[in-house]
């Protein structure tokens, strides 16, 4: 009974075996078979295993749906932000009791001219935040460009009563303008509102134009301009002023520079881009003589600097990718781009080796390069221009063109002029000389500061002589031992930075100035070897790199200084305070770079990069990244993406 009962057990878990064993999905004995190695044994029937195509077809739409699902939600998630921005920003915002001071409304007068003193600004009492900021130091900011940016970016808030003082009402990145003028990015993409800058500071911003300045009563004379065009002129008290109002363009007393552009601004991009337009749409009228064509299409850059190359090198880039594309081919062959350069070589400031990269890219495209020439006059119709022979007889030469871009340097700004007019010892003829805590020199002490464009870091030692003398000289015998002179070598170096490369050597100095071989320097001595310094520095280059440098350095200083003035009593602050706090100025050179048409290159002092698509994407990557916000970032990477897929803008603005 036993052994029945077994052996009904065996055949039952031996059918029950072979029933799983049947049962089995194909798919599952398939793969059972191919790890043991027979699976050449197995089903021939194809349908009962998927094929590889018909796998990878269900793992695509698997992925794709993945995809498309959260597709749909990101577009969900973003109409969900903007639905709430939208239901918290149009909401009905009670603005009706706002405070306002009446002196605000109705100013006192005052001042030498009694004009209105602008003592109260209309936002001063909105709310507490600004009530307390209204009995902080006033500081003024005369411009809107590199340096005045510089000093917002390194304010905090609460340090000062911040007012900023500027004709346009946004701030420009102005390297690339030559990139607007043809379209290849939008105007909107290079500026940025100053009001939305300096809301971090809860700070005022006035649309004026700085006229005057009255430093015993510490007032800035501004003139403003009403819908109407009626100018009126008020004054701006200020405990400090900043002055960054940069530069014109020199005329190098050139007839006829009212027919030129000028690119400096948004404004004149505009202009640039309106006539660029006209020329091309006007040559390809049927009624246009082959003549004036080649007059319209003719453009002539005047100035081998960064600017300058840059602007040719986008026209040419406009008409190689737009102009063949969209408008009659005869246009592009009658194109002529020239550029005029006094010097020997374009981008003269650069290394040796980027001027002839440049030099040899602009040959291989066309651009006729006029170098050691120097332009003369200018028409409406013609630049007329010299340069020397063979055997250094003059002679002239005149080029037709309807576009003439006007980049020759620098001249001071109407305001520096007028600052320098005002004070003593400023002798410098195209900027506001300042010490090397870029104060103005004459002005109050610790009251007046300048940067940028407008201002120069003074380079003569010769001039600070009796002072170094007088601090060195331990003795008190008019002369300067070797001793002696190496700690005057130590004032020269806080007083003057920009000589610190050029007294390293402070022994061979020593020795080559001491004729008489005394080991003593005399003061004609010691005078003909600070003179001989002070010809052999470099001031320093008029600069965005500069300019953001510079006000960088003066908003840390003014922040350090406010901070300085909360913790002291007013009876032990002096105005002269910066020097203990904050050491001099010094600048940090990062490099050189312009664009060259479709390839770029960098001046990194003593090493240089230049290339084309690789070098044109650094460039790109450098300026991206120098944008004063996120949004112009953003817009600026659009543009660039649009003008990759759908070319320039070819429409006239």
């Amino acid at each position: 009974m036993l052994a029945t009962s077994w052996t009904l057990r065996a055949a039952i878990h031996t059918n029950r075996r072979l029933v799983l064993q049947i049962q089995r999905p194909p798919k599952l004995a398939f793969t059972q078979a191919r790890t043991r190695g027979f699976a050449s044994e197995g089903p021939s029937n194809s349908t009962s295993y998927p094929s590889r195509i018909l796998r990878r077809a269900k793992t695509t739409a698997k992925y794709g749906g993945y995809l498309c699902l959260s597709t749909v939600f990101g577009v969900l998630f973003l109409g969900a932000g903007i639905f709430v921005h939208d239901a918290f920003t149009y909401t009905d915002k009670h603005v009706e009791r706002v405070p306002v001071s009446p002196l605000a409304l109705h100013p006192e007068r005052g001042g030498p001219k009694n004009l209105p003193v602008a003592k109260v600004l209309v936002a001063d009492e909105e709310d507490e935040e600004n009530v307390k900021l209204a009995h902080k130091p006033k500081l003024v900011i005369v411009g809107g460009g590199w340096g005045a940016m510089g000093v917002l970016e390194t304010l905090h808030p609460g340090d000062y009563h911040v007012t900023i003082v500027s004709p346009e009402t946004f701030t420009t990145f102005t390297p690339l303008l030559p990139s607007a003028a043809v379209g290849t990015v939008q105007f909107r993409s290079l500026i940025e509102p100053i009001r939305k800058i300096i809301a971090r500071l809860r700070g005022h911003f006035v649309q004026a134009k700085a006229i005057d300045i009255v430093f015993a009563d510490r007032l800035l004379e501004v003139e403003t301009a009403d819908t109407q065009g009626h100018t009126n002129r008020i004054y701006i008290p200020y405990d400090k002023l900043v002055i960054a109002v940069g530069s014109v363009s020199s005329t190098h007393g050139v007839p006829g520079l009212d027919h030129c552009f000028q690119l400096k601004t948004i404004s004149d991009a505009q202009k640039i881009r309106r006539r660029i337009m006209d020329n091309f749409e006007t040559a390809s009228l049927p009624t246009t003589t082959p003549e004036e064509r080649k007059r319209l299409l003719s453009f002539v850059v005047c100035g081998g600097g960064p600017t300058g190359i840059e602007t040719a090198a986008e026209i040419y880039d406009f008409c190689q990718e737009d102009i063949t594309n969209y408008y009659p081919k005869i246009l592009r062959k009658e194109v002529s781009i020239h550029v005029i350069q006094s010097r020997e070589h374009i981008l003269n400031t650069y290394s040796e080796a980027i001027s002839k990269f440049a030099e040899d890219k602009f040959k291989r495209d066309g651009v006729n390069l006029i170098t050691s020439a120097r332009v003369s006059a200018i028409t409406p119709e013609h630049v007329i221009y010299t340069s020397r022979d063979a055997e250094g007889k003059t002679e002239q030469h005149t080029i037709p063109s309807n576009f003439i871009l006007w980049s020759t340097g620098i001249a001071m700004n109407p305001f520096a002029s007028r600052v320098t007019d005002l004070l003593p010892n400023q002798v410098h003829r195209k900027a506001i000389e300042t010490d090397a805590y870029l104060r103005v020199k004459g002005a109050p002490l610790g009251t007046v500061y300048a940067i940028g464009d407008c201002a120069t870091i003074e380079t003569s030692i010769v001039s600070h002589i009796m002072e170094l003398v007088d601090e060195a000289d331990q003795d008190k015998n008019g002369k300067i031992d070797f001793g002696e002179w190496e700690i005057m070598v130590g004032k020269i170096k806080k007083r003057i930075p920009l000589a610190e490369d050029h007294i390293s050597k402070v022994k061979e100095l020593f020795e080559m100035y001491d004729s008489d071989a005394d080991n003593n320097l005399s003061l004609n001595e010691l005078c003909q070897l600070l003179q001989d310094i002070g010809n052999k520095i470099t001031a320093l280059p008029a600069t965005a790199q500069v300019a953001a440098q510079q006000g960088k350095y003066v908003g840390k200083k003014l922040h350090k200084l406010a901070r300085r003035s909360s913790d002291l009593p007013p009876d032990q602050l002096s105005d002269a305070s910066d020097e203990d706090i904050y050491g001099p100025f010094k600048y940090l050179h990062l490099g050189s770079l312009a664009y060259i048409g479709n390839a770029a290159v960098f001046d990194l002092g003593n090493y240089s990069f230049m290339g084309g698509l690789a070098a044109m994407y650094a460039w790109r990557s450098v300026y991206w990244n120098e944008q004063v916000s996120a949004r112009t970032r953003a817009l600026l990477m659009i543009d660039w993406i649009i003008r990759g897929v759908w070319g320039r803008d070819l429409s006239k603005l």
